[in-house]
């Protein structure tokens, strides 16, 4: 397992996460789409949050169970508590400071998050 360091474009929210990166989804409901988010989920006792977070804005919306966790300043979409998994963190691995997503290339599992409730089901 490897340390990460994440944070939003201003460093404002900061966070690092214990994990193997080896799978990424790619969901196409309207936020995950409109942000270009690859997500990569994490368990609690492996995501750390730093820092103050006073700047952490939360987005929910439809049955308002996820919260989409942001920055209010700069506006970037770090990480997620998911509604599939709620217990769960999903952080923007686009987000991750020390990890390259072209180098590392890990597999991108694509999620029907138009269909949510029909989909829901074949999340791992």
């Amino acid at each position: 397992m490897t340390t990460y360091r994440g944070s939003c474009h201003c460093g404002a929210i900061r966070f690092e996460i214990d994990t193997v990166i080896d799978r990424v989804t790619q969901c196409n409901c309207s936020v995950c789409t409109k942000k270009g988010i690859l997500h990569h989920r994490v368990a609690p006792e492996n995501f750390r949050l730093l820092g103050d977070d006073a700047t952490l804005g939360t987005y929910k919306f439809g049955t308002r169970v996820a919260k989409h966790h942001f920055c209010t300043t700069c506006g970037i979409h770090t990480f997620t508590r998911p509604r599939a998994a709620p217990e769960l963190y999903t952080v923007n691995v686009r987000c991750l400071d020390d990890y390259d997503l072209q180098a590392e290339s890990p597999e991108i599992a694509a999620f029907d998050g138009r269909h949510w409730e029909q989909e829901a089901g074949k999340l791992a």
